[in-house]
């Protein structure tokens, strides 16, 4: 997800007026912020040391390459705002939409930039049928859906292979959630439950290099899974709650087809699958059937040392044997987040509800137009799920979907994330 750079300008609360100097500088040093927004320009002679101290030109350039991905090029400074004497807002026309920002410069010569803050994205479509449209022009393959929830068997709004299964990366996570929430509102289970790290492998996160005895609450771990979408807490949820469980909840909350999903894989069986000996125990996974999976998962895989995965696995960001995944469609995501919006309501499972809100998501200023904002999605190279659970101020609770896989290239992420995140904004005005 697209990340603002850090500011480093400390601002007065009551910032003097700009004078007509300070005005043209800004107007200048915003007009050289073209070229480094498009990926050019000369970083560390536009910004000030203290600035690159705290966001390095590697940093700074990937979050601005994820702009370019989403809108294209920049084009002009559309507006500016000047709110202090060496500080203003801006507003940068892109070819495929706009880019608001904040910026500070020094107030000596040269005036370097010494804050930056990116404040929102917003595409240029007009209507949800042309957000469609334009998530059915990526390369590869494509799933989107935007229905409302509360109303009976009403049509989706708008949609796109709604029912097609596609690779969803981490809103897998979903599944595990609802299984949580289905013996927390049994009474089986409750949020502050403790559970003890048994020092086992655990893939990448917050509590891998934990010490056997550690312990973490349920909340503590349903938590991180959501909101920071943590491996280590999801491995450990999984395992605490048992992959049988898990599986018998996928007709429940709505997956289709399931054979996507089963076996449930652990993030740790998948990153052994595409990494152990090259990728050898994944070419034989994608060979057999439920059952050899099975016996494979329990022979080779788990017992396979986690050292073996290469530590440079995804970092290429080539996608790596897709097959070797969960997979769902936008139609049943959108069945998971109303199972899930349905058995959140009122009780302790009610907390499940607050936890998928923890991170919308989209940016703020469009998960400000609802009254709630529900979120989980999942990348990998090649693979990108956004999925929300949306409850509109006028009372209508809403699901929407994106998936985009592709098997042969990187995804350019920022487009489909500002696709999603326009498609919010305007089911929000509808």
């Amino acid at each position: 997800m697209l990340m603002p750079v850090a500011a480093t300008a400390q601002q007065a609360a009551q910032p003097p007026a700009a004078a007509a100097e300070d005005t043209a500088t800004l107007d200048q040093r915003a007009a050289d912020l073209i070229p480094l927004l498009n990926g050019g320009g000369d970083v560390p002679a536009a910004f000030a040391p203290e600035f690159l101290a705290q966001v390095s030109e590697p940093q700074l350039r990937a979050t601005l390459a994820q702009v370019t991905q989403m809108l294209g090029r920049a084009e002009k400074v559309a507006t500016l705002s000047p709110i202090a004497a060496h500080a203003a807002d801006a507003t940068v026309a892109y070819e495929k939409g706009t880019l608001t920002l904040k910026f500070a410069v020094q107030p000596e010569a040269p005036h370097r930039f010494i804050g930056l803050r990116l404040t929102g994205t917003q595409t240029g479509e007009q209507s949800i049928d042309e957000v469609a449209a334009a998530i059915r022009a990526l390369p590869g393959k494509t799933g989107f859906i935007l229905t409302r929830l509360d109303t009976p068997d009403a049509p989706p709004i708008a949609a796109i292979e709604p029912d097609r299964p596609l690779a969803i990366g981490s809103a897998f996570k979903l599944v595990i959630l609802a299984e949580l929430v289905r013996e927390i509102a049994g009474g089986k289970r409750h949020w502050d439950d403790p559970i003890t790290l048994d020092g086992g492998d655990l893939p990448g996160g917050f509590y891998a290099d934990k010490a056997k005895g550690t312990i973490a609450t349920l909340r503590d771990l349903a938590t991180k899974m959501i909101s920071v979408s943590d491996n280590s807490a999801t491995d450990i949820l999984l395992h605490t709650l048992g992959r049988d469980k898990v599986e018998a909840m996928l007709p429940v909350v709505g997956i289709k087809d399931q054979s996507g999903m089963r076996p449930f894989l652990s993030t740790l069986d998948m990153f052994k699958l595409k990494g152990v000996d090259g990728g050898k125990l994944g070419d034989q996974w994608l060979t057999l059937d439920d059952k050899g999976r099975r016996k494979l998962l329990a022979e080779k895989v788990a017992p396979a040392p986690i050292a073996a995965i290469p530590a440079g696995l995804f970092q290429d960001n080539k996608p790596n044997r897709l097959g070797i995944e969960w997979y769902a469609s936008p139609a049943d995501l959108a069945r998971v987040m109303d199972w899930l919006r349905r058995h959140t309501e009122t009780g302790p499972a009610a907390e499940a509800r607050r936890i998928l809100g923890l991170n919308p998501g989209i940016p703020a200023d469009t998960a400000a137009h609802w009254a709630y904002v529900g979120y989980k999605g999942g990348s990998e190279p090649g693979v990108l799920d956004m999925t929300l659970l949306l409850h509109a101020k006028s009372g209508g609770w809403y699901a929407l979907s994106g998936t985009w896989n592709n098997p042969d290239a990187a995804l350019a992420e920022g487009r489909l994330i500002g696709l999603i995140s326009r498609a919010a904004m305007l089911a929000a005005e509808r």
